[in-house]
Formats: structure tokens, sequence, C-alpha cells
């Protein structure tokens, strides 16, 4: 939890703890991978950066899961919108270009996960597909009330629902679930810390979807 964030603990662990956090720290370019033992206190001072400010970056991207008690349909895609979608957009340009890194700086580490951003730029390309379809055409048709032909697109995307289901068994398969090697660098840690977080938003996304969304314009009786 970001309240566990202090100005005095070590950029790199924060960099772990904390997936999103190395975008923040790149784009400051405060070193957490061969500096990361040092205080986010003390590398802001050197960089003249306000920690305070520093602090709440890091804390917004910690993510508000909470649904609203018995949604409506426009509420639950709005939701979904900003909570899924959004986040899938951040996350996966960060970890390609971290995963890009670990590959080429550790190539010759026996555990290093070969061909893992490939895999990452595969799931990007097909998720943007898929969350582009959503957005222009299955969300605005159920905001409007659904229609009896929306049980073709939600079936669309039903299907390709499993295919991310196999993308993220796979990625667990490259990353050995999500388990960096012992004395793995930050940026190594940081990247299985996102991959794994991608990896739980990812499967609430689509059960958001498929249990809570889809059944309201199937005919299917919650229960």
């Amino acid at each position: 939890m970001t309240s566990a964030i202090q100005s005095q603990q070590s950029i790199g662990s924060i960099a772990v703890q904390i997936p999103g956090a190395t975008a923040i720290f790149r784009k400051l370019k405060l070193d957490f991978c061969c500096g990361g033992q040092q205080p986010l206190a003390k590398a802001c001072a050197d960089k003249g950066l306000d920690t305070e400010q520093v602090l709440q970056a890091i804390q917004a991207l910690e993510h508000q899961a909470d649904l609203p008690a018995a949604p409506s349909p426009t509420a639950l895609i709005d939701h979904i919108l900003q909570r899924y979608h959004e986040v899938h957009r951040q996350q996966l340009p960060e970890l390609i270009r971290m995963a890009r890194r670990v590959e080429a700086v550790h190539r010759d580490h026996p555990q290093v996960p070969h061909g893992l951003a490939d895999h990452l730029e595969t799931m990007e390309q097909e998720l943007l597909e898929h969350m582009a379809k959503e957005e222009q055409i299955l969300f605005p048709m159920l905001k409007q009330g659904g229609h009896p032909m929306a049980v073709h697109p939600i079936g669309m995307m039903r299907h390709e629902h499993v295919s991310h289901g196999e993308q993220i068994e796979r990625l667990a398969e490259l990353t050995t679930q999500h388990q960096p090697p012992a004395g793995a660098c930050n940026t190594w840690q940081a990247l299985y810390a996102g991959t794994a977080r991608l990896t739980e938003d990812l499967i609430e996304h689509i059960h958001t979807e498929n249990n809570l969304l889809f059944p309201v314009f199937e005919g299917q009786a919650q229960h």
C-alpha cells in the first residue's frame, strides 16, 4: 500500500514495491537501479526535486479497484474504462521497455526471460485492438441500453478474453511465475512486480466484463 511508502525508503525498494514507479523515476532521472539504495528524500534533494510531489505521484499509481455497490451498466463501463483500459495503456509500454533492458543487460544470465519483451508487445497490440473495439462499438451500444445484436460483439469479446488468458499463462512461464532470480537487479525485480500486477489487473478486468457486465445484456439471470 502507498501508505507504507516513506521519504526515507530506498528508491530501489519503491521501484520494486510499486509497479509503475520506474516510469516516474526514469522521467525524473532518479537512478533506481545502480543508485537504488539511496533514500528517496536524498535522491530527490540531490536533483533539486520536491520529495512530497514525487511521493504523491507514486501514490497516485495505486489504483483503486472499488466498485460502486450494485453498479448500473453505465457505471460499470465507466469503471472498466478508468480502472483497466487506462491502466493497461500505462503499464505495457513501461514493462516492454524494462523487459528489453533486462534481456539485453542480462542476456548471458541462465534465467534471463528471452522473448518476454516480444510477448509483452504482442499482448499490448492485441489488448489495444480489443479495447478499441469495446470503446468504439460495444460499450456505446451497451450504454444506450443494449441491442439484440449486442450478443454478437459480446461473444467476440468473450472469445478474445480466452486468448488473453492464454497470454497470461505464457507470461507466467516466461517470468518463472513472476519470481526474479536471487540477486536480480532492481530493474529485473520491478519488471516482474509489474508483470504480476498486469496479470492481476487483466484477470480482474476480464472477470468484471465476463461475469458482471456481459450477462446483463445476454439475458442471463445473476445469482
